[in-house]
């Protein structure tokens, strides 16, 4: 309805039973009462000069109780018809009061992200992100570390040259290929927090690498795994045994680091890897040769003298709970320290022994094995690694896991021989010699 209110008309007005009245002021074009079983508010549309039509809602003319009762809200008529005029005098200069609020609003909540410290993003960033990842704590830590001094800063003071030090500073040890991982890491979280607000501009998008890396074509020798296999003795029970393991089993550390005794078969002379434990999110099951099958068992017993010391000793209250870590030393989580162990390694090995990476014991299995006349499709198998000759096919990925498990254990078998340098019981394959 179009009618020129007036406050003697307004005084009169009554409220419909349900849906609403719009009541159109002549007067003042665009100004319009809408009218609820419960309240009339005012509202004004105008077209912003090259721009959008914009609704306007000023507040309330009147309420009305449940028995009827009406009372003055706080926007009467001549309140509106002013309000009306000067939205139209703005709107005309092409100034958009909606456009502006919304951009007010957006700089508070940009204002509140910014002031949040980056411990807090940190953890949003865990639960949303990395929780999906497999080395969700690793990369947390990762991040932490190298933000230590800034955690309690708000995350809008971040510039880019505290993300470059922590990079740098590792490249000063000498750590390249780390220096890289922890660039790549503040760059995947800079970006994130960028996208979301937390930070005005991506400050981690133009980080410096340590270094330009290159596929890796060093290759132990079987002298030097010989020498590495000897000086793990000198590392101690803790950190001896999963050495030794790694090497036997050339899987990836993470494996054997977070290798359970619920995922040994030992009866079978093997361990198997859920899918969800395994990097590439194919399960995997792993022979474990004479001498690696040694190295659990030895494990297994020193963890059952402990308990049974712990349990004569008078000054243990109780006896500590078991846990399902085969290398662990607080029973809750694996071992951790690798860095560490290396170090100690790299030392005991002297000055004179070629750089290398633990990694590079799965590089020099698959390029031994190769030299002896073992299959590239059994070495792929044994490191889980897709064939890289003839890749299978989904269907064959999903129906043919356990093929060449026999192939793989007589690769393992004569990797521990090649090691350890011990006769090994490599298993006998019908019509096939032994290489």
């Amino acid at each position: 309805m179009k009618k020129e209110l007036t406050n003697a008309f307004l005084m009169k007005l009554k409220p419909p039973s349900v849906g609403r009245d719009e009541i159109s002021d002549t007067k003042r074009s665009g100004l319009r009462l809408r009218v609820y079983p419960a309240r009339a508010v005012w509202m004004y549309e105008k077209r912003v000069k090259g721009g959008a039509k914009r609704k306007h809602t000023f507040g309330t003319y009147c309420t009305w109780s449940s028995t009827g009762k009406r009372e003055d809200g706080a926007i009467g008529l001549g309140e509106a018809r002013a309000l009306a005029l000067e939205i139209e005098a703005e709107a005309a200069r092409g100034i958009d009061r909606v456009l502006e609020a919304q951009q007010a609003r957006r700089d508070q909540e940009r204002a509140a992200a910014t002031a949040q410290t980056l411990q807090d993003v940190l953890d949003v960033y865990d639960e949303l992100h990395l929780s999906t990842l497999k080395r969700q704590g690793e990369r947390k830590r990762q991040l932490e570390d190298a933000l230590r001094k800034h955690l309690a800063q708000p995350i809008g003071d971040l510039t880019r040259a505290s993300l470059q030090k922590p990079i740098d500073d590792k490249a000063k040890e000498g750590k390249m290929f780390m220096a890289n991982r922890i660039r790549a890491a503040l760059k995947h979280f800079t970006r994130w927090a960028w996208r979301r607000e937390y930070l005005s501009e991506d400050v981690g998008d133009r980080l410096e690498r340590a270094t330009k890396e290159q596929i890796r074509d060093r290759v132990l020798s079987l002298d030097e795994i010989r020498a590495i296999w000897k000086l793990t003795y000198e590392l101690g029970d803790l950190w001896g045994s999963p050495v030794r393991l790694l090497l036997l089993t050339v899987q990836r550390r993470t494996s054997i680091n977070n290798l359970r005794k619920s995922e040994l078969e030992l009866a079978k002379s093997r361990f198997r890897k859920a899918i969800s434990q395994e990097k590439n999110d194919r399960g995997h099951i792993t022979h474990l040769s004479a001498p690696a099958m040694a190295e659990i068992e030895k494990v297994l017993a020193r963890q059952e003298q402990a308990k049974a010391e712990a349990k004569k000793s008078k000054k243990s209250g109780k006896t500590p709970a078991a846990s399902d870590f085969l290398f662990t030393t607080t029973g809750r989580t694996p071992i951790s320290g690798w860095s560490k162990m290396k170090t100690r390694l790299d030392e005991l090995l002297g000055d004179e022994f070629e750089p290398w990476r633990l990694h590079d014991f799965r590089t020099a299995f698959a390029t031994h094995m190769a030299e002896r006349g073992i299959p590239e499709s059994v070495v792929d198998r044994v490191l889980n690694h897709a064939a890289t000759a003839s890749k299978a096919s989904a269907v064959a990925r999903v129906y043919n896991q356990a093929e060449l498990l026999a192939e793989r254990a007589v690769a393992l078998d004569k990797w521990a021989e090649l090691v350890t340098q011990e006769s090994a019981d490599v298993i006998e394959l019908e019509g096939r010699q032994n290489v």
